[in-house]
């Protein structure tokens, strides 16, 4: 007769191998993504409906919930302000803009399992008292930073708040809680400028002219992915350098890879994460297939997608993020976001006449930035309840 541990071998190196060959899988498929060239593969910015970003997110011990899974119910009790709020760009006033319909303000993401907690301007500051959180990156950034402070500025008494400017930057100042919400203009965060020849420079190892003014920051929110993925006359340099080489021509994710590696060094060797949090919010999908106008119209939240599709700028962002030493939250809001084509400003970025919307042509469509009130509402209320 068997003993009891005899009888239970076969059980465990049966066991052993289902661990072992998972693993094995797990490798395969994160190698898979490591090798995606982006000219084989759709820029992650021009998607059809059946081809938007499904993408993972990175747990960290900050937040016990998954917000980057679930579904867009409609709620009526939104949007949290209107678009009265004096803090908006004009390009981002929809509602003033001559936008017809309003439900995109009312669409609050519910992941699985749990909910986001609606905002509360009084317990944000209360959160920030004393403190300066900067959010940094481009003008995504810029759109959500609008909205942070218009959810917050209508507890404040008009006497005792205001804008201040100080070169690449602006802050928000909420004297009476001495709080300031700073908004720090970097599209690629690394350094980009001229050269020899009015020639446009991006060093690709260079970020100290930036990073000097995040020091002494105590929350700072970054993003950067849209200015890597341009290309031709967008984009927005005409060279690379790293060290004394001239690039004049790179894979575009791998010169991504070097900028947000300078980046997490610069991280990793200059703040303490005893006194500094630092959350890096992952790209906001692009509506913008036929020419611009995907997004024209467009009424409704999509409500599924057919398939899986990871961008190849989030790959990237992750395996920076990974071999790092500092604990960077990933703020993942790109399959939530992906879902919204309906909350783009299309044409109604400017104030035009109802003959000339109606028109459509030969205007200009922006199915990049977002409505507000809006979507980035929705990024704010995950960054409170993170903080």
């Amino acid at each position: 007769m068997l003993s009891p541990c005899a009888s239970m071998a076969k059980p465990k190196l049966h066991l052993l191998s289902l661990l072992f060959f998972h693993s094995i899988l797990l490798s395969f498929f994160h190698c898979t993504l490591s090798l995606i060239n982006p000219e084989d593969d759709p820029s992650w910015i021009d998607m059809e409906s059946e081809d938007i970003n499904m993408v993972q997110t990175r747990r960290d011990s900050w937040n016990k919930c998954d917000f980057s899974v679930g579904k867009w119910v409609f709620d009526q009790s939104y949007p949290l302000y209107d678009s009265n709020c004096p803090y908006l760009s004009t390009a981002v006033t929809c509602q003033k803009n001559g936008r017809p319909d309003s439900d995109y303000e009312k669409w609050k993401w519910k992941p699985n399992g749990c909910s986001i907690p609606r905002f509360d301007a009084l317990e944000f500051l209360g959160k920030m008292r004393r403190k300066r959180i900067m959010l940094v990156g481009d003008s995504i950034m810029r759109n959500q930073w609008e909205s942070l402070v218009c959810l917050v500025q209508g507890v404040i008494p008009t006497n005792r708040k205001r804008v201040t400017y100080n070169g690449p930057s602006m802050a928000f100042h909420a004297m009476g809680f001495e709080t300031s919400i700073e908004f720090f203009w970097a599209p690629m965060l690394v350094e980009l400028k001229k050269g020899p020849d009015n020639k446009r420079i991006l060093h690709l190892d260079l970020i100290e002219e930036n990073a000097m003014y995040w020091k002494g920051v105590d929350i700072l929110v970054f993003d950067s992915a849209h200015w890597w993925t341009h290309s031709g006359q967008t984009r927005s340099w005409d060279y690379y350098k790293e060290g004394n080489s001239i690039i004049t021509n790179m894979n575009p994710m791998v010169a991504y890879q070097k900028g947000l590696s300078t980046w997490a060094r610069w991280v990793d060797l200059n703040l303490d994460p005893r006194r500094t949090r630092v959350i890096f919010r992952s790209m906001s999908p692009r509506h913008n297939r036929q020419n611009g106008w995907k997004c024209y119209k467009q009424r409704q939240p999509l409500h599924f997608f057919s398939h899986i599709h990871v961008p190849e700028p989030l790959v990237v962002l992750q395996g920076v993020l990974k071999r790092m030493r500092f604990p960077v939250y990933l703020q993942d809001i790109t399959t939530m976001t992906a879902f919204r084509r309906d909350g783009h400003p299309s044409v109604y970025s400017k104030a035009m006449s109802e003959e000339r919307q109606k028109a459509g042509s030969g205007l200009s469509s922006d199915c990049s930035h977002w409505c507000l009130p809006g979507v980035p509402d929705i990024w704010n209320e995950m960054l409170s309840a993170l903080l």
